[in-house]
């Protein structure tokens, strides 16, 4: 194979390799922002607050950051099957009383 050929076969493998990883880049990213998305309409804040990702360099920074440190508005969720409502008496029994005391000596 003449260095020419090999040149261009290289430089193919390299195109290839290139395609590949943009296609993960792209596929990371829609994850990432989905991710963000959900963790942002949870904490009842704005989802689309999950497009500073794209941002480079320190789009991910300030999205942990507006995480950490805002108030979030979170909704109570629905108790759960089997989970005690939260003023429903305790399924034991209460304590017996405790026995009077004795007549005092004199």
């Amino acid at each position: 194979m003449d260095p020419y050929q090999q040149n261009q076969h290289i430089q193919g493998l390299i195109a290839g390799m290139g395609i590949f990883f943009m296609f993960f880049m792209l596929v990371f990213f829609a994850f990432m922002i989905y991710c963000f998305w959900r963790i942002f309409t949870k904490a009842g804040m704005a989802g689309p607050l999950s497009l500073l990702v794209l941002i480079p360099g320190v789009g991910s920074i300030v999205v942990l950051c507006i995480l950490a440190f805002a108030r979030w508005n979170v909704v109570p969720i629905v108790p759960q099957y089997g989970a005690l409502p939260p003023n429903y008496p305790p399924p034991y029994p209460p304590a017996p009383p405790s026995p009077p005391a004795p007549p005092a000596q004199l």
